[in-house]
């Protein structure tokens, strides 16, 4: 079965410069045929796009996140467990979930760093659209799914 609907997965931490990737994403995806989710964090990402994932409606879900260095935890190990938890929901589901999640090395919150990122993350969600519709194609041509 063919689907025409895709999830919008995004943090609600760094909301401002997060949200950016549904607008990069909407660039290429009409919003009539996207659902958006918010969550708290990075973290509870995962088991979201799991269970959406599980509903059968999706053709992909996107997940976008900001996470950076806050001093008090090591935002690095933080990161990779959401990556992981994303490509398992989609090896478990059977539904490509794709990550926008972005984890800069030095990031300071200036209006520089701020506006660069906002940007950084509408080509990223444009990025995240793109592949969502090209592994759409891809698996109906190879699988008829």
């Amino acid at each position: 079965m063919t689907h025409t609907r895709f999830a919008f997965i995004k943090a609600h931490w760094h909301s401002d410069i997060v949200d950016r990737a549904l607008e990069g994403f909407q660039e290429l995806i009409p919003a009539e045929q996207i659902d958006v989710f918010d969550v708290p964090g990075a973290f509870e990402m995962p088991l979201l796009a799991k269970e959406l994932a599980k509903t059968g409606k999706y053709s992909a879900i996107a997940c976008a996140a900001f996470v950076v260095d806050g001093g008090i935890y090591r935002h690095d190990f933080v990161a990779q467990a959401v990556v992981d938890g994303l490509m398992q929901a989609g090896m478990e589901t059977n539904v490509p979930v794709l990550s926008v999640s972005l984890t800069p090395h030095h990031y300071q919150e200036t209006d520089h760093h701020n506006a660069i990122y906002r940007a950084h993350f509408v080509d990223k969600g444009r990025e995240a659209a793109n592949a969502a519709l090209m592994i759409t194609k891809t698996r109906q041509e190879a699988l008829g799914a």
